[in-house]
């Protein structure tokens, strides 16, 4: 069913988030209170005259207009808790909290946050006495001087000033290398949008006064990819992060303020909406349905539901303001060519316009956004330009060079691009090579090889070049760099020996912000290691300085690989596979590729640390050991083997998972069936396929389990090439090639969750009772779970719920003064969800009495007993020591009223621990059969306290008559995992 929704505001800003929802098939109606003339009637986009700053009234305009979301796009109102008084109505509205967006509307707490917690910003002090605030910036030795006013009648903007006594009149230059950087976020996820870049200033040239935003540009070149990954991890997560932390998880769409200075990326401000005009540029890039985007981050599923954004597009905004703006202007001027500037295929967003007459005239300061988006920055803002030529009102002020910094940019050369970043480059002579390669060292970047005196007769040189993506920042924020000069060699040698090519030397590429020697030295010592261990030259490497590219402690590190192999050797590849061939698997040191994407968001959702200790027998070793843990290079050991003919193919399993490692070697007429059973699988994989709650496919898709490489070999030669390999490696037979599967994957594992099941630690114990038991409705059920709360983040609980589609809270009762304030926050969401029924799983917090009076027969409890037999203390414990024969579970009524019970049998040989395991297996079967009772109406909690079971032939709920079923059930699992 369609959706209403109202969007709050009447600026650029608001038009275009109108015009992007009305684009969704899920929304009816868009409501945009005040509005302008562009939002007036048009298609499903129409006006409200409801009083937003009244949230009563607000409120009730949802109610009796079936509002189903509203929008915010004005930070005033999220500073006043628009958010919180709307949702606790409960109106389903996009924003943060008034406690969240404090990060926006109070300087001086988002200053002493970002200290709090080591975020990157500029040094800061907050004054109420001007005298003071100019004697404190003569006094510093800051290189440059920000200036913001705070308050009802302040700009939102800053100045930047480049001098103390420009400082003190704050009158001074916007600094121009400004970068906005905006993500939505759920309060855990952070899904970034490209960035943009505002114009301030009025005038051509970065003259004139500062405004609210003459037009901005969308992506900007001077923030490449690797920049934004690291603004994202480095800022952005860790902002997000560090509020949820706090107690104020952040909801919504986050916009940071970046400068790029010579000590790296450091946050100006903050907002939390859309910019105006970055809205204008960044949501015509947006590929997904944007209402969908929305809802996924309400419901804490955006992990699920990450945004698109269209590439090798580039959109430009120019706005058109009212003669006199930013100061007194006129008003009441008729605007023409709207028309004209539609069929040039623009998109124009009103701002400061109204209808009088039936004619559209001016009513604000900016008054349109003109938006094209074309392939190039050059094309996009001829196209706006010429939108602006064909509107018309009088005194109709424009700038004409939005994204001249860009444009000017992408004109220069690389050698300028390098100057004007201040980038020093170093270089080194040869630091290692092998005695009998002939290597002659020059000056500069380059060196000379002497490949006849190798030995070669008709070689073919084989090049790669790899980087460790990833893995790279788990190495910086462990402080751990012994290790990644050796996996970088490791990788690039492994990709090469594909081709059956030996690897002749090696070369490296260093850049950071600032030059560590300590960390370059144990870097270059980590690679001549693997250099003399790959049986490869080590000749160089180039090191760069890249001021504002890089925090402090962060660098860049990429590998070159140059080598050989006699014409007639070069391996056949995905030609040579063919039916009942055999794969032979090499066991893998380590983990590679975009599978650490994956482990810091699993230790993100976790309490775990790369400092923390490692999973399984390791002994001593952390978990940033294990996963820092390098590539071994497998070409002494395979080169002999790989020249003997008797190989088809190899394939190193490094970016990829292990599946798409295997397809690299599969030709499209076969298929190939791998058994898990038959390779030992490390116990860190198992670590991360139950921490990460990841699915058999993924774990396949994204890691290599175990499998550092593999050989494509006939079955007849199998045994021997297995013995030649296993001589240095650790190496099974792990599966053949077979006539192709036209139905499913290409490539089949079998037995992987069973292998994943051997490998596990053992004294990793077992997940307890999770309400993921009775996550899936069943056929015939009568109940559904609508909501998952805790009192802690990251739980596995709300972790599984999100991966089954079902909304999550999370409320954390140490930010309540009183249990009844708690108890009071976790009524009022569980009536926004329409909740029948609750559910406790591990819940052991006191519950207040008119909490319990007011769902009096509607709370469900697990208890690893059977009543009355043993109440409180260690139950496992009183069972085996008191000779029960006899132990189990209870679901029942709060307070004690029995619903269901599970015996379990005790053994003469249990422990506590495989006892305690069965109870908790009995309490998975249970808890679902109780809550179909309950929810069916077969039993209920009598007044005087005691279970009502229905008389027989009362019919009871089956799968047709689903109408008179409790169907909202809600699980609350606080105190140990803490979760309602």
């Amino acid at each position: 069913m369609a959706d209403r929704v109202l969007v709050i505001g009447s600026g650029g800003r608001e038009h275009a988030l109108a015009w992007k929802l009305a684009q969704s098939p899920h929304v009816k109606q868009v409501f945009v209170a005040p509005g302008n003339a562009g939002t007036a009637d048009n298609g499903k986009i129409s006006n409200s005259a409801v009083l937003v700053s009244n949230h009563t009234i607000v409120t009730q305009f949802c109610k009796d207009h079936n509002i189903g979301l509203v929008l915010v796009g004005q930070e005033a109102l999220l500073a006043a808790g628009i958010v919180d008084d709307l949702r606790a109505a409960g109106v389903r509205c996009f924003g943060p909290s008034a406690k969240a967006a404090q990060l926006a509307s109070n300087t001086s707490f988002a200053k002493a946050f970002l200290d709090r917690h080591g975020i990157p910003t500029a040094r800061w002090k907050a004054f109420t006495n001007p005298q003071e605030a100019c004697r404190f910036i003569i006094s510093t030795d800051f290189p440059a001087r920000v200036v913001r006013a705070r308050g009802p009648a302040a700009r939102k903007e800053v100045t930047i000033a480049a001098s103390k006594e420009e400082a003190c009149r704050a009158v001074q230059e916007i600094m121009q290398d400004v970068v906005t950087c905006l993500c939505f976020t759920d309060g855990v996820t952070v899904a970034s949008m490209p960035p943009a870049q505002a114009h301030k200033r009025l005038l051509d040239g970065d003259q004139g006064p500062n405004t609210g935003g003459m037009g901005a540009y969308c992506p900007v070149p001077q923030v490449p990819e690797v920049l934004l990954e690291k603004i994202n991890d480095a800022i952005l997560q860790h902002v997000v992060d560090s509020m949820r932390q706090e107690g104020a998880a952040y909801v919504g769409v986050l916009q940071t303020g970046l400068m790029l200075t010579k000590d790296g990326v450091k946050i100006l401000n903050f907002k939390c909406q859309f910019g105006d005009p970055q809205c204008q540029v960044i949501l015509p890039l947006l590929k997904n349905d944007f209402y969908e985007v929305i809802q996924a981050t309400i419901d804490g599923k955006l992990c699920s539901f990450m945004p698109a954004w269209s590439e090798n597009s580039t959109a430009v905004c120019v706005v058109m303001a009212s003669p006199g703006y930013p100061g007194d202007y006129d008003k009441g001027m008729e605007v023409t060519g709207l028309l004209q500037a539609k069929e040039l295929g623009l998109q124009v967003f009103h701002a400061g316009t109204t209808l009088k007459d039936g004619r559209v005239v001016t009513s604000g300061g900016r008054v349109l956004s003109i938006t094209a988006v074309k392939e190039d920055l050059m094309k996009a803002l001829g196209e706006a330009n010429r939108g602006v030529a064909a509107i018309r009102f009088k005194g109709a002020t424009y700038r004409k060079d939005i994204g001249h910094r860009g444009i000017r940019l992408l004109k220069q050369s690389l050698g300028l691009i390098y100057k004007e970043r201040c980038v020093e480059a170093v270089t080194n002579d040869v630091l290692f090579h092998q005695p009998k390669r002939s290597i002659v060292k020059i000056r500069g970047f380059a060196g000379f090889f002497d490949l006849k005196a190798s030995g070669y007769d008709d070689p073919i040189l084989v090049s790669q070049t790899k980087g460790l993506g990833s893995k790279l920042q788990v190495a910086q924020a462990c402080k751990r760099h012994d290790t990644i000069g050796q996996d970088l060699v490791a990788v690039c040698v492994n990709d090469i020996l594909a081709q059956g090519a030996e690897p002749l030397f090696f070369l490296t590429y260093f850049a950071c912000g600032k030059l560590d020697v300590d960390v370059t030295q144990t870097i270059k010592e980590g690679i001549a290691e693997a250099c003399r261990n790959a049986g490869c030259a080590f000749l160089g490497r180039e090191m760069a300085e890249v001021t504002g590219m890089y925090s402090s402690g962060e660098y860049d590190l990429a590998g070159f690989v140059v080598g050989a192999v006699e014409r007639g050797q070069m391996l056949l590849g995905l030609q040579g596979a063919d039916e009942e061939d055999v794969f032979i698997g090499l066991a893998s040191s380590a983990i590679h590729g975009r599978g650490f994407s994956i482990i810091r968001k699993i230790l993100l959702m976790s309490s775990l640390h790369y400092s923390s200790p490692a999973p399984g027998s390791c002994g001593d070793k952390t978990l940033g050991d294990i996963l820092l843990t390098p590539a071994k290079p497998y070409s002494p050991s395979l080169l002999p083997v790989l020249r003997s003919g008797h190989v088809k193919a190899f394939a190193f399993i490094a970016e990829e998972g292990l599946l798409e490692g295997i397809s690299r070697v599969l030709p499209e007429h076969v298929s190939a069936v791998l058994d898990a059973l038959s390779w030992k699988i490390p116990e860190i994989f198992c670590w991360l396929y139950k921490e990460g709650n990841l699915s058999e496919e993924e774990m396949a898709w994204t890691f290599n389990c175990g499998i550092g490489a593999v050989l494509v070999v006939q079955k007849e030669l199998a045994q021997h090439v297995l013995k030649d390999v296993q001589r240095h490696e650790e190496a099974w037979l792990i599966g053949e090639v077979v006539a192709p599967c036209h139905t499913g994957s290409h490539i089949k594992v079998k037995n992987l969750l069973e292998a994943l099941q051997l490998s596990s630690p053992q004294h990793l114990a077992k997940s307890h009772f999770s309400v993921t038991q009775i996550y899936a409705k069943e056929p015939g059920s009568c109940a559904q779970v609508v909501l998952v709360i805790s009192n802690k983040s990251g739980v596995e609980e709300l972790r599984n719920a999100a991966r089954a589609g079902i909304p999550t809270r999370v409320i954390d009762h140490k930010l309540y003064g009183s249990r009844s304030e708690f108890d009071s926050t976790i009524d009022q969401v569980l009536e926004e969800f329409a909740v029948e029924l609750i559910c406790l799983s591990g819940f052991m917090r006191i519950l207040s009495s008119p909490f319990l009076r007011k769902w009096k027969g509607k709370i469900l409890n697990a208890s690893p007993s059977l009543f009355p037999a043993i109440k409180g203390g260690n139950v496992r414990q009183q069972s085996l020591q008191t000779g029960f024969k006899v132990t189990g579970c209870t679901v029942h009524f709060v307070l004690v009223a029995v619903i269901h019970q599970e015996p379990v049998s005790v053994k003469a040989d249990d422990t506590e621990e495989t006892l305690s395991e069965r109870v908790k297996e009995a309490e998975c079967r249970a808890f679902p059969i109780a809550l179909q009772l309950v929810a069916s109406g077969a039993v209920q909690l009598g007044a005087d306290g005691k279970t009502r079971w229905k008389q027989e032939g009362q019919s009871l709920c089956l799968q047709g008559e689903k109408s008179d079923c409790a169907s909202s059930p809600v699980m609350l699992e606080p105190q140990e995992n803490d979760v309602v």
